[in-house]
C-alpha cells in the first residue's frame, strides 16, 4: 500500500481546480500527508518588451500575502486544523513552475483539475494538466468535472 507524504495542488480559482481540490484533501487526510497548494502567476505576453520586468510588477508581498490567504480559505475551517498546509504563490509558465515545485518539494502526488478542452481549443491552448504529466516526477492525478 502507497502512503502519501506530501500532496501538491495547483489552484486557478477556477471550478476545475477547486474541485480537484476535494480529492487532495480527502488524500491528505487518508494518508495525514501535507497538502501544497499552488497558484501561478502567468507572464502578460501582450508585449514582448521586458516580460520580466511586466511580471514583477504584478505582484508585490502584499498581494502574495492576499493570494495565500485565499488559498488556504479554500479548505473548510473544520479540517484546515487537521492538515499540515504549504502555500505557494509563483510567477511564470504554470507548468514549469508545478514541475518544479514538485521537485523541490519531493512530493509523491500531484492532484489537478482539467478542464477537458478538445480539438482546436486544446491546440491553441494546451493543457497544462496534460504537460503537467508528462514531465512529472511523480505519479498526477487529473480530475474533471462531473457532467
Amino acid at each position: 500500500m502507497i502512503t502519501l507524504n506530501k500532496i501538491l495542488c495547483p489552484i486557478d480559482f477556477s471550478a476545475c481546480s477547486t474541485y480537484a481540490l476535494t480529492y487532495a484533501i480527502d488524500l491528505s487526510l487518508k494518508d495525514h500527508a501535507s497538502l501544497y497548494l499552488i497558484y501561478v502567476i502567468e507572464p502578460y505576453m501582450g508585449d514582448m518588451g521586458d516580460i520580466l520586468k511586466q511580471i514583477d510588477l504584478l505582484l508585490d508581498d502584499k498581494q502574495t500575502e492576499i493570494l495565500k490567504m485565499r488559498l488556504i480559505k479554500l479548505i473548510p475551517d473544520n479540517i484546515r486544523t487537521n492538515i499540515n498546509i504549504g502555500t505557494f504563490v509563483v510567477k511564470g509558465i504554470p507548468f514549469v513552475e508545478i514541475i518544479k515545485a514538485a521537485k523541490d518539494n519531493q512530493v509523491d502526488l500531484i492532484v489537478m483539475g482539467t478542464h477537458g478542452k478538445t480539438g482546436l481549443e486544446h491546440i491553441l491552448i494546451g493543457s497544462v494538466a496534460e504537460r503537467v504529466i508528462q514531465r512529472s516526477p511523480c505519479p498526477v492525478l487529473s480530475v474533471r468535472l462531473p457532467k
